[in-house]
């Protein structure tokens, strides 16, 4: 400082301290993330410090100077966190937020959070230090209680003093509040200060991949399942069984197992994999059509129609044989998969689809009179097969799925009353809009096949679908086509699921398809957590799942 800097006046000093205090509060008032230095003796900064630095003059006239004063920090609101999903909600306050850094811990109040626990120490770069009660500057702390009104999805995140709190009622909703940490780490280096309580509006969340007609390896399913995890899907769907291919090894039938499958180990360590994500395997064993590698090994199980010609893919639901063998997969599958659902598959039927069934099938015409009577039909006898199925899963105690084509209109056998509608499409003969099964009182699942449906070779009317056309114009509401339907039934509406179908397996390698697909499920999953209309664009969007990665 100079002899001439020194001789500035009190008048100076001040209207200099006075004008950077003017330009602080425009700056905060901006939301410019930009912090300051105040004395901790109050007042505009500079001014209470210039005092303090003058003492009482010694006996040579000299001036003491005392020590500068320790600053305290001033920082403007915090800002909600970026992440995809997005948060629902967020409370600011002002603080440094959090950043990891190394010799910081995550520490858990519960063994039952072991796992979430050194899930995201590892992610971060941070110690697990199991159960520990010390409390230090930067842990993470992981706790079971709370949460929003019971929901196990939900959780609460706290960035407070130093340290991230991440609280829930169950074991899923910390998951997903590490999910955000995550996230808000690796998109922008910190969590801002404040309070996140967040949950899903959908309980179900779903990715449904076909690996029957195109084999993918098992890396590339554990790939997607550790994406699926960080976005707060839920549940994977492998439809493994169809005419191209039969994909996963067998106990009880070993003879229709294609060449290129997954064993049962491999498929154990999915399922593990999954579960540490606290995402449920759904397997999907499509019948009484779509059995053509069943059918390859079992050639006297085929439909044939009155002229004797084999139908592709259907079995002969009048043979007793017929549901031996599709029950023998069932019930060896149930232990391989464990979760609570179950997909029974039910649609397309090619028996179904003649302009008469009863003519075109004689021996479906006459085993359905057989079991229903003289006005028994094919319909009838197609409904019992089904119901026949849900039998057998419904021993193991899974809630089970049919394609809404699986169901039919005009039956004098009903459908069994605790099958959900997974509906795809209004295409089908005799179709029946969504509100005609929600208006039973059934409980819906989303895959319509307007937005959800990525066909590989884009066959008939199937173009691949966007992530900004879902972003932009869907809803869980939107089950077929782009039309909602009331708002009343809403609650019945379980969820939804994007799915990849393999129609023409080579028109994309499996990269291409996981790039295909990646903006696709970002918008799929951002409309599940909240549906309603994004505050966000969609460039902003896009931009934003390129910085998560």
């Amino acid at each position: 400082m100079t002899q001439h800097k020194r001789r500035d006046s009190v008048q100076q000093v001040r209207r200099k301290r006075a004008i950077v205090t003017g330009a602080f509060v425009g700056t905060v008032a901006l939301g410019v993330g930009v912090a300051v230095w105040a004395s901790t003796g109050g007042g505009p900064a500079g001014v209470a410090g210039e005092a303090s630095r003058s003492g009482p003059a010694d006996s040579a006239g000299r001036t003491a100077t005392s020590p500068s004063p320790t600053p305290t920090r001033v920082y403007p609101l915090s800002q909600a966190p970026r992440t995809i999903p997005a948060v629902r909600s967020h409370t600011p306050a002002r603080g440094p937020g959090w950043r990891p850094r190394a010799g910081e811990r995550v520490v858990v109040s519960d063994p039952r959070l072991a796992d979430e626990g050194r899930l995201i120490a590892g992610e971060l770069g941070l110690s697990y230090a199991g159960g520990r009660t010390d409390a230090r500057p930067g842990d993470v702390r992981l706790a079971l209680g709370g949460g929003q009104g019971g929901n196990p999805e939900s959780y609460t995140m706290t960035v407070r003093g130093g340290q991230v709190g991440i609280s829930g009622p169950a074991d899923a909703g910390v998951f997903y509040g590490t999910r955000t940490l995550k996230q808000e780490v690796h998109g922008g280096g910190t969590a801002p200060e404040g309070v996140v309580r967040d949950e899903p509006a959908k309980p179900r969340r779903g990715f449904m991949l076909d690996i029957a007609r195109k084999p993918f390896t098992a890396s590339w399913i554990e790939d997607r399942i550790r994406e699926l995890g960080d976005l707060k899907f839920n549940e994977l769907g492998l439809h493994f069984s169809d005419d191209q291919g039969f994909r996963i090894e067998s106990g009880t039938h070993p003879e229709i197992v294609s060449a290129n499958h997954l064993t049962k180990a491999q498929v154990r360590q999915i399922v593990d994999l999954a579960a540490s994500r606290h995402i449920t395997v759904v397997p999907e064993i499509d019948s009484p059509g779509h059995l053509g590698a069943v059918l390859a090994a079992h050639p006297e199980l085929r439909l044939r129609d009155a002229r004797g010609a084999a139908t592709r893919g259907a079995v002969d639901i009048s043979e007793a044989a017929a549901a031996r063998t599709v029950d023998d997969l069932l019930n060896e599958y149930a232990g391989l998969f464990p979760g609570p659902y179950w997909h029974l598959g039910g649609d397309e039927y090619q028996a179904l689809t003649a302009a008469d069934p009863q003519a075109s099938y004689p021996q479906l015409a006459a085993a359905a009179r057989q079991a229903y009577g003289s006005g028994g039909t094919v319909a009838d006898l197609a409904t019992g097969w089904l119901n026949g199925r849900a039998g057998t899963v419904r021993a193991h105690d899974r809630t089970m799925r049919v394609w809404n084509d699986g169901f039919f209109r005009g039956t004098s056998v009903p459908a069994a009353r605790d099958l959900e509608v997974a509906y795809w499409t209004g295409k089908e003969i005799g179709a029946r809009p969504p509100a005609a099964y929600l208006g039973e009182g059934r409980k819906v699942l989303n895959y319509n096949d307007e937005f959800l449906y990525y066909v590989l070779g884009q066959p008939q009317t199937f173009v691949y679908p966007t992530g900004q056309r879902i972003y932009e114009q869907w809803t869980p509401r939107m089950l077929r086509g782009t039309t909602e339907v009331p708002a009343r039934y809403d609650g019945q509406i379980l969820g939804g699921s994007f799915a990849v179908w393999c129609d023409f397996a080579g028109s994309q390698t499996q990269d291409q398809v996981a790039a295909g697909i990646r903006m696709p499920l970002r918008a799929t999953v951002q409309k599940l957590w909240d549906p309603g209309r994004p505050a966000m664009s969609w460039t902003a969007f896009e931009a934003l799942a390129n910085r998560l990665g």
